[in-house]
């Protein structure tokens, strides 16, 4: 008997393949060898157990033991019981004490004579200590040791049949069990974390998950790896995991200037003059606001004269800036401006020689200018001195809505009494319906 009982022990060892009891393995197998003490004769024999078990909870489970003792002489006792195992820690604990009491039924060998019908057998009840020790994923150990109330019996006083004795075979016992659990963990999310310790039951197939069954989070950003667009840097959730340095709503992963906040159109860069031109490649970042500028960032100078448009008076003409970009003059030539018959009205040409001198005028603050107006000798001369005033305002008011400042720009007429040419042919009077310039340079102080 010792010999199956050893080696159904060993098998179950080498096959042990399930996981230890718990709530995904509910079931489990025990059987191990022990000794124990029979208080009524005295005596120390082998005894083994053999038990299935039943989770019940963290804290409780229930066992079905089949138990059975042997001396020299053969089979002292058979029992069978049912106890109840109340687990004293939680179920990760290195060791696991545990408490354990049931009732049952037991056949005692009563020698060496039993007298009375049903004498030997009948209900008895154990109670006991003791303690578990998970090997592994599949396998744990136990040593228990109880006491068993045994069941009563007669028998004859030293073997003789006419003194008759009661007896029980109360017994202390000392047992060492391999258990093994059987059952098949749930996992829905097949993340190999069973579902009762997987924190995160949802996660989808193929996500690398952490003990808990969470998805891995590497830079502890709160978004999880397989979400994460930067997963080895702490970031913003709402830029998938991604930092954003400069806070200017642009993640550093699509920011060209991750440290410094800017405008989206320049992927993140500023543009510190406002010239269209970013400053990672504006040559001039300091350009004035308003001035139109080249690639580069750098404003235009159309005339090459170093004085840059937005600032030159005169952009089409080389000057230098103490003249605001404009050419400096020492003399200012201007041209005559011719009226049809009794007109005050500027002819096309007449608008088209002013708006060559516009810009030149606009330069020459030096000078004073005075329009003097001019009519030939036919009509009256208070008409021709009036018509004369209505030439030189013509020209006056054209030059001022070109921006001529008229704080330097005036008006005179003469009528008649200044004609360039004698009134003594058509051809002269055409020369004497004019406008002509009177022109002097300021004083500076």
């Amino acid at each position: 008997m010792k010999k199956i009982t050893l080696l159904f022990l060993s098998l179950l060892m080498v096959l042990g393949t399930a996981i230890a009891q718990n709530a995904d393995s509910k079931w489990a197998i025990g059987l191990g060898p022990g000794i124990y003490h029979n208080n009524e004769k005295g005596k120390i024999g082998f005894a083994h157990e053999f038990y299935i078990s039943r989770y019940l909870s963290p804290a409780f489970d229930l066992r079905l033991n089949s138990n059975g003792g042997y001396q020299n002489s053969g089979i002292d006792f058979q029992d069978v019981y049912l106890n109840l195992r109340w687990k004293m820690l939680k179920e990760t604990s290195a060791v696991l004490p545990y408490l354990y009491g049931g009732g049952g039924y037991m056949w005692d060998n009563i020698s060496p004579v039993i007298v009375g019908d049903g004498d030997g057998k009948g209900f008895a009840w154990n109670a006991g200590l003791g303690f578990k020790f998970p090997v592994s994923t599949n396998t744990s150990l136990f040593l228990e040791a109880g006491f068993t109330n045994g069941v009563n019996g007669t028998r004859g006083a030293n073997g003789n049949s006419d003194y008759l004795v009661e007896v029980s075979d109360d017994m202390f016992k000392l047992t060492g069990i391999v258990e093994f659990a059987f059952g098949k963990a749930k996992d829905e999310d097949g993340d190999g974390v069973p579902d009762r310790k997987d924190k995160c039951p949802g996660t989808p197939p193929g996500v690398a998950v952490d003990e808990n069954g969470c998805p891995l989070d590497r830079d502890g950003d709160g978004v999880p790896d397989y979400k994460d667009d930067c997963p080895d840097q702490p970031g913003d959730p709402k830029f998938n995991g991604c930092p954003d340095t400069d806070g200017d709503g642009i993640p550093d992963k699509d920011d060209d200037c991750p440290t410094v906040a800017g405008l989206a159109k320049f992927k993140g860069c500023p543009d510190t003059d406002e010239d269209g031109v970013p400053d990672p490649k504006d040559k001039c970042p300091n350009t004035p606001k308003g001035c139109p500028v080249d690639k580069d960032g750098c404003p235009l100078d159309s005339d090459g004269d170093g004085v840059i448009d937005c600032e030159d008076k005169c952009p089409n003409e080389p000057g230098p800036a103490s003249n605001n970009g404009c050419p400096e003059w020492t003399e200012l030539v201007v041209p005559t401006i011719y009226f049809d018959l009794n007109k005050s009205d500027l002819k096309p040409e007449g608008k088209a020689e002013l708006d060559k001198l516009v810009q030149t005028l606009i330069a020459s603050k030096e000078f004073n200018i005075v329009i003097g107006g001019h009519a030939c000798d036919l009509g009256t001369d208070a008409y021709n001195m009036k018509l004369s005033e209505r030439r030189a305002q013509e020209v006056v008011k054209y030059l001022l809505s070109k921006g001529v400042n008229n704080a330097y720009i005036g008006s005179n007429n003469y009528g008649e009494s200044k004609p360039a040419v004698p009134n003594t042919s058509e051809d002269n009077r055409k020369k004497n319906r004019r406008v002509e310039w009177e022109v002097s340079k300021v004083k500076k102080n």
